[in-house]
Formats: structure tokens, sequence, C-alpha cells
């Protein structure tokens, strides 16, 4: 489980965000990244109770974790670490297109869901298109009362097109959906919540919910 030391390794980081300090506290982080692992191994075993396509992809739960060193060959900040540990858990790995499950672990800034984000162009038709021409399914999915309660928010855009994108009226049943870049879902965790012992079982209760969309979304790539 995530600990409060983790958080607090997180917390000292953002505040002291550079390469000697890093390497003076690298036993912390070594916790820290365990108490990670940890949770996304046991992430993964929930999710084989629902997702088969994950079961089958037998991912190594330390390739779905992002680095913690930032690439900063073309950015202007130069801070040399992210500040928080992120897990991408979905069928064929985390650099595979599909669809899946992520959770990101910062102090005061926590969350957990599911979907695409920012998706490649071919990726995002081939979506646009299945939304088109599934509608009723889609509106099942997003209306359905738990997906409310998990997701308040509904479902949300990795940017959104001013107008309708090539190919679609406006007048179309779907147009505001058609107009996203990216389909993703996001329920956020205060710090308590995340270092309690039920954390993991809630974050299990949010990929469960947002499991048809991703299914959604994945077939769409499949038959595109």
């Amino acid at each position: 489980m995530i600990s409060e030391n983790t958080l607090a390794f997180l917390r000292e980081l953002k505040a002291n965000n550079d390469r000697a300090w890093f390497m003076e506290h690298k036993e912390a982080y070594q916790l820290a990244y365990g108490d990670t692992l940890d949770t996304v191994i046991q992430l993964l075993v929930a999710i084989s109770a629902f997702d088969k396509d994950v079961v089958a992809s037998h991912l190594d739960p330390k390739s779905c974790i992002m680095r913690i060193n930032r690439d900063i060959r073309f950015s202007k900040e130069k801070s040399p670490y992210k500040t928080n540990f992120f897990a991408f858990i979905n069928k064929g790995g985390r650099k595979s297109p599909w669809g899946g499950y992520y959770i990101h672990l910062e102090p005061g800034a926590t969350f957990a869901g599911g979907g695409i984000y920012m998706p490649e162009p071919a990726v995002l038709e081939q979506t646009r298109r299945q939304i088109d021409t599934h509608f009723e399914e889609w509106k099942s999915i997003v209306a359905a009362k738990k997906f409310a309660v998990q997701f308040p928010e509904g479902v949300l855009p990795s940017g959104k097109l001013v107008r309708p994108p090539k190919g679609y009226e406006s007048t179309n049943p779907a147009i505001e959906y058609l107009k996203f870049k990216g389909y993703y879902t996001q329920r956020f965790f205060a710090d308590h919540e995340v270092t309690a012992p039920g954390f993991v079982a809630q974050v299990t209760e949010i990929f469960r919910t947002v499991n048809p969309l991703v299914q959604f979304l994945n077939r769409a790539i499949s038959e595109g």
C-alpha cells in the first residue's frame, strides 16, 4: 500500500528537485517506488477479474510505471525529476495504442481513471467513427448510474475542436463527443484516502466501472 513516507518523499522532491538531493535520498526513493510497485501488482491481480485482455498480455508490473526522470531535452523547465508516480495498465503495454487504466500518485493531486489520452490521429478517427455508429451504446455507458457516481465530470476530452471534425455534421447527435481529441475519466483522492488500507479496493472499483468505456474504445481500434 502507499504509505505516508511515499507522499512525504514526493513532497520533499518537489521542494528539492535536483540530482544532488535525489542521490542523497536514493533509499527513500527506492522505498517509495516499492510502495508504488506493490500497489500496481495488487491492481494487476484485481483487474484480472474483469479484463481478460490485460491478463493475456502478461504485463511486467515495472513496465507499467513511468520513469521518474523527466525528458528535459526540449523543455524550458529543466527540473530533472517528475514529482509523482504514474502507472498505466493496458493490454499490450503502456507504449501500445490501446486504452487502459491509470493511477497518478501525487500529494494533494492523486487520481485514477481510464480511457485514451491524446491518441494518434488514426486512432482518434477510429474512435470517433465508433462513437458515431454506436452512439446508443456509448450513451448507455457514460450515462450509467455507477459511472456517474464514480466520475461526476463524465468523460473528459484531452482537447476539443471548436468546429465539427471533417466528415461530420453539426447536427449529428454525438457531435459534442465527436469534437473530443481524447476520451478519459478521473477521480481524485485526498491524501488520507491514498494511505488508507482500502485504497487499492477503491481504485479497483474505479477501474471496474470504467472497464466498459475502455472496452468500447479498444473495440474501435481493433475494428478500425
